[in-house]
């Protein structure tokens, strides 16, 4: 499912992308947001729309590391209510939680401060890509396990065949464009 933000997200996202091919490696098709963070009008446009979708309806935002964090703080300041960050192993000062997860090749690890989720707060989770899923469900697993309630998960772009939205069944998965 898209957010349900009208055309002009879109249009905010596809005018303001970069394709980059064989980055990081050789038949990777590479989405570059950073086209998008430098313009400044339509940065702030998303932001506004984000916030008017999202408005009364979470208490927190969590960012994941690290282009979530760029779109989760102006989020958070335009909604008046906190931000969560959810790092990789070893960023945080502790104590954290932590969750594993698998990746293509290999493993991961997600961490939080448990002391920044007061219980019952209904957290979105930001990023910029959903591809596999593995970073968002260990996100997902983190905010309840610290008590609180996973409002959705909210992402720019989506690959889709990469499992990603299967990985999150039963998880609210809003993305942007489809690509």
């Amino acid at each position: 499912m898209t957010l349900e933000l009208g055309s002009r997200i879109g249009d905010l996202l596809t005018d303001n992308l970069r394709e980059i091919p064989d980055f990081p490696e050789p038949g990777v098709l590479f989405r570059d947001i950073t086209p998008l963070l430098a313009n400044g009008p339509a940065f702030a446009e998303l932001i506004d729309r984000l916030a008017d979708h999202y408005r009364g309806s979470i208490d927190a935002v969590a960012g994941l590391e690290s282009r979530g964090f760029i779109l989760a703080a102006p989020l958070a300041k335009a909604l008046g209510i906190g931000m969560l960050t959810i790092r990789k192993a070893g960023k945080l000062p502790g104590p954290v939680i932590g969750v594993n997860y698998d990746l293509e090749y290999g493993s991961a690890r997600m961490e939080l401060r448990p002391d920044s989720v007061r219980n019952g707060d209904r957290v979105l989770i930001l990023d910029d890509v959903l591809a596999t899923g593995g970073t968002a469900a260990a996100s997902a697993h983190l905010i309840r396990q610290a008590g609180g309630e996973v409002a959705g998960i909210a992402v720019l772009l989506e690959l889709e065949g990469l499992g990603g939205r299967e990985r999150l069944a039963g998880e609210n998965v809003e993305s942007a464009l489809l690509v």
